[in-house]
């Protein structure tokens, strides 16, 4: 199977406005609103096995320790272990959605999440697919403003002063099935266990995003 975006080019910086923040200068913090458009994607060469696609989007260079993430006059390590953090999850995506343009599912920061509990007009997908819960609803626990159910997409935050480049994979799965059994709000684990053993085709590009003026991206 054969990936390609037009909003993202493979081992190249993610578009701002394909991310949740973007960098600002001589503002505290130095942030602000990205575009956080979901990209456009297109799959093609798929297995005649295939009988649906399910996308994750994860970064896997997200510090392990929040101790000093964000902190002003501090630096996230460069050698601190890093773990996952989940910025979109849709699975049932039927089998004759080839092809997703920019924004198709969704765009723009919904503060509590897009969905909050409910798929809403602020969320949108191919028809029948469901959405997972991204790990901002995890990230935001506490914060009176932001906490809620992160739904669907939402892009790339990495801490304004972690010292590398985080990666961010953008998967698209062919399975042998038609449907999956989840629902909407399912998690990273959930989806894993169901596709397991179904996977008949994969493919992935690769963008890297910063936040950090000192980091090449």
């Amino acid at each position: 199977m054969r990936l390609k975006s037009d909003s993202i080019e493979n081992g190249k910086p993610v578009p701002e406005r394909n991310a949740f923040m973007g960098p600002a200068r001589g503002e505290t913090p130095p942030i602000r609103p990205g575009g956080n458009a979901t990209p456009h994607l297109a799959w093609t060469e798929v297995s005649d096995k295939a009988k649906s696609f399910v996308i994750a989007v994860i970064d896997t260079d997200v510090p392990s320790k929040a101790d000093d993430v964000n902190v002003e006059g501090r630096e996230v390590p460069r050698n601190l272990p890093r773990v996952e953090f989940v910025h979109w999850l849709m699975a049932n995506i039927p089998l004759e959605c080839r092809e997703l343009a920019e924004g198709a599912c969704g765009e723009g920061i919904v503060p509590r999440g897009k969905g909050n509990g409910k798929i809403k007009h602020d969320l949108v997908g191919p028809p029948g697919s469901v959405q997972g819960l991204n790990s901002y609803t995890e990230w935001f626990k506490g914060d009176a403003d932001m906490e809620g159910h992160y739904h669907g997409y939402d892009g790339p935050c990495p801490p304004w002063n972690d010292s590398i480049p985080h990666h961010y994979h953008y998967h698209v799965y062919a399975l042998d099935v038609e449907t999956v059994e989840l629902e909407n709000g399912f998690n990273l684990t959930e989806l894993r266990d169901v596709i397991k053993g179904h996977v008949v085709d994969e493919a992935v590009i690769t963008g890297t995003y910063s936040l950090n003026p000192k980091v090449h991206a």
